[in-house]
């Protein structure tokens, strides 16, 4: 299934990328250290929140299967960049925080169900991003 993203720039480092299925849009701003404001999400800080979001929902999934209640369930991530060579996400620390009490099934279906959140396993394997190009006139014929 396809789902398209488009992406506008806003000017001053900022875009607005809007989900195409609902129409539903957000505002992204450069990080201070990467000459923004750091008013909103950054891209990679994207990255980070679609790791964390994605965990919960496949924990999600899981749990309405078996009937169990997440109520209060919160992942938290932490992103580090790279301080030397090309800027990128170094490391995503992850904290994934479950209310209530859980047997160890409960607790090794949970973790496992975590570990293969899609958004894990694209970040682990890499994903193939060809960028096709369109300058001036181009563009008036897409």
């Amino acid at each position: 299934m396809a789902v398209e993203i488009t992406v506008r720039y806003l000017g001053e480092l900022r875009c607005e990328a809007v989900h195409g299925p609902s129409g539903t849009s957000l505002v992204t701003d450069a990080p201070t250290d990467n000459h923004g404001r750091g008013e909103s999400f950054s891209p990679t800080d994207l990255v980070a929140t679609g790791l964390g979001s994605c965990i919960l929902t496949i924990l999600g999934i899981v749990a309405d299967r078996h009937g169990w209640d997440l109520s209060g369930a919160r992942v938290r991530v932490v992103k580090h960049m790279t301080e030397q060579g090309r800027r990128r996400i170094e490391r995503l620390e992850t904290e994934v925080s479950l209310p209530g009490a859980w047997d160890a099934e409960q607790r090794r279906l949970l973790q496992r169900a975590a570990e293969t959140c899609p958004v894990k396993s694209t970040l682990e394997a890499g994903v193939a991003m060809p960028i096709a190009w369109r300058f001036g006139a181009e563009e008036a014929e897409s």
